[in-house]
């Protein structure tokens, strides 16, 4: 059975770094685009950022644009979020989830979901 799992959440302070990873298990994420979405207390679930399948188009939410960074790490066969100058705005469960799509913010296209990892930004 294909499965998604989160890791690399935490606690961490304003302003520092997390690096969260998606692995699969029974399966592969080559064939799929990759999504990273976030759900943050009392809110709706909102896209972050995907990667297509090659690697090469990487897409993210305007608003979020220059401290997420998606990536694919093939010797880890992982997808990889890369969030620096955490805000406590940031604070959420962190999703990533897999699309036989193109890349997409629609989170109904993503037909794989992981369970999350928690980032907690505080001080």
């Amino acid at each position: 059975q294909f499965q998604l799992v989160e890791s690399g959440g935490g606690l961490v302070q304003p302003g520092g770094s997390l690096r969260l990873s998606c692995v699969a298990s029974g399966g592969t994420l080559d064939w799929y685009a990759i999504g990273w979405f976030r759900q943050a207390p009392g809110k709706e679930r909102e896209a972050v950022a995907c990667v297509n399948a090659t690697g090469e188009d990487r897409n993210y939410v305007q608003s979020l644009k220059g401290r997420f960074t998606i990536s694919r790490n093939y010797a880890e066969k992982s997808v990889d979020l890369q969030i620096n100058n955490l805000r406590p705005d940031d604070t959420a469960v962190y999703y990533c989830a897999a699309t036989f799509r193109l890349c997409t913010t629609t989170s109904s296209h993503f037909v794989y979901w992981g369970q999350g990892t928690q980032v907690t930004v505080s001080s």
